[in-house]
């Protein structure tokens, strides 16, 4: 088991703890639980932001908290949440308040990741049909000096549009090979925090 505390620069001071272990009773081989030892539940939401409760944004801090945790976990492996509350609210329930603001949150991030990698797609999409009239038109252009004859300066300009003709295919690649994949780990991770399980414990 590890555990790690962490002190943040928050608008009221907060620890934030996080653990492997079970809840409700569940295996705790295979259950992961995020802590977070708050004042109160105003810590744990965008004071700024209007918003209905069930709608507010989450702290920033809290979400990156989150979320960095869960990035350390297998995602087929289940993750539950806990906010130990050093003062509950009186005339609320705050487990059922607190779990649907949360699940909304992490579902509507979920949308906006959506979003993000059909934007990286079309990005892409956009960047290789560029990238393939460009090298095309590089190539052409490149063979035509081949008739020009082996100057010196034929074979500069031959060698400078082949490589230029592939370097502009350097981003569809890039976007291809490396982008796409973090952006979709990121919606798993995500969604799997949208349905996560919340429990909310006072503080002794």
């Amino acid at each position: 088991m590890r555990s790690r505390d962490r002190s943040t620069s928050w608008p009221l001071p907060v620890t934030l703890l996080r653990m492997n272990s079970n809840l409700h009773g569940q295996d705790p081989t295979n259950m992961h639980r995020i802590e977070l030892k708050l004042r109160d539940i105003g810590q744990l939401f965008n004071t700024m932001d209007p918003s209905p409760f069930n709608e507010k944004d989450l702290d920033h801090d809290a979400e990156e908290f989150i979320v960095s945790w869960a990035r350390e976990f297998p995602l087929h492996e289940p993750v539950a949440l806990v906010v130990h509350l050093g003062t509950l609210p009186p005339d609320q329930d705050p487990q059922s308040m607190i779990e649907r603001a949360i699940h909304h949150y992490f579902a509507y991030r979920v949308e906006l990741n959506r979003l993000e990698f059909r934007h990286l797609m079309q990005d892409g999409r956009r960047s290789l049909f560029t990238g393939l009239v460009f090298l095309a038109t590089c190539l052409t252009l490149s063979k035509l000096l081949v008739g020009e004859g082996a100057g010196a300066f034929s074979v500069l300009g031959r060698e400078s549009l082949t490589i230029a003709g592939w370097v502009a295919m350097w981003r569809p690649m890039e976007i291809y090979l490396y982008d796409w994949w973090p952006v979709r780990r990121r919606q798993k991770i995500l969604k799997r925090l949208s349905q996560m399980p919340v429990e909310v414990r006072q503080q002794n």
